[in-house]
């Protein structure tokens, strides 16, 4: 089966919180085999609100937070109600990098991550050395044990585009050019195009925690579907039977502005261009959330 880990900017953005659903129910259908989370935000709600959250789902697996990343000063919309749910504090979770190196060293076979976030937890992962989890540098456990990365980021549209998670902070700015320079391993990017429009969780039944975090976020009638997207796609694995065309090539993000670039040809990056009517993505992933 195949060995899943979750990078997110949980809390941010409500469209975590349906990606986390249909993977959390993935999981426990035995479609896939969720190891962990890792979160690359940072609030005192954070990692206390996604813990609550995936036990309501059923899951109980590792959470690790990005330490080094401040502490945003950002409205909690949807974390406050979830974080009520449980006694765990922030200071109870561990560094996610490490939890990354942890998840990666113990997994039985290859893994996969999905970051659908920010990613200097990913980039902090691959530039890690070694430490008492392995003696291993991260570098040399993504070649070893890494199949590939999915990662919703990015803005394909045209060359020099910016979007949020690749260019927010200068954390994030400088994390996506590193992975796309010195990632050992296959990216499959979903930008932003993909999910914007496209609106999904608006059947959510009243009572649902789920749908109690879109009326918080402000988005009783479905949210934006990028993470979602990217989580669909990952779970089905393969591009095209998911609905997708690809265009293969080689990206980079500028360190300063996070303005991303794309030169077509052979390399080991691609992103997807939807090739399906819209309805087709959201009956997908209403079905698995509602």
């Amino acid at each position: 089966m195949r060995n899943f880990i979750l990078g997110t900017d949980w809390g941010e953005d409500v469209d975590d919180a349906v990606a986390i659903r249909l993977l959390c129910r993935a999981h426990l259908a035995g479609e896939i085999n969720l190891l962990g989370f890792g979160i690359n935000t940072h609030t005192e709600y954070s990692a206390p609100s996604l813990y609550a959250f995936i036990k309501n789902e059923g899951v109980d697996l590792p959470i690790g937070v990005d330490k080094n990343c401040p502490k945003r000063d950002w409205e909690n919309r949807y974390q406050p109600r979830l974080a009520k749910l449980t006694d765990k504090k922030d200071s109870d979770f561990e560094d996610a990098v490490r939890v990354y190196r942890r998840l990666i060293v113990e997994a039985q076979g290859k893994v996969e991550i999905l970051e659908v976030g920010f990613l200097q937890v990913l980039a902090g992962a691959i530039a890690s050395g070694p430490d008492d989890i392995s003696p291993k540098t991260g570098m040399e456990l993504f070649e070893e044990k890494v199949e590939k990365i999915w990662c919703m980021g990015g803005k394909w549209t045209a060359d020099g585009e910016r979007e949020f998670n690749l260019s927010y902070t200068p954390f994030a700015c400088k994390s996506a050019s590193y992975v796309c320079e010195n990632c050992p391993v296959p990216i499959t990017f979903l930008g932003w195009e993909i999910g914007a429009r496209l609106l999904t969780g608006s059947a959510i039944k009243e009572g649902d925690i789920l749908r109690d975090a879109l009326i918080d976020w402000g988005t009783e009638c479905g949210r934006e579907s990028w993470d979602p997207m990217l989580c669909l796609l990952a779970v089905i694995g393969d591009e095209e039977r998911a609905g997708y065309d690809v265009v293969r090539g080689t990206a980079s993000v500028n360190p300063e502005n996070g303005s991303n670039y794309f030169k077509r040809g052979e390399g080991k990056h691609l992103f997807v261009v939807k090739k399906l009517d819209d309805s087709y993505y959201i009956n997908e992933i209403d079905k698995r959330v509602e």
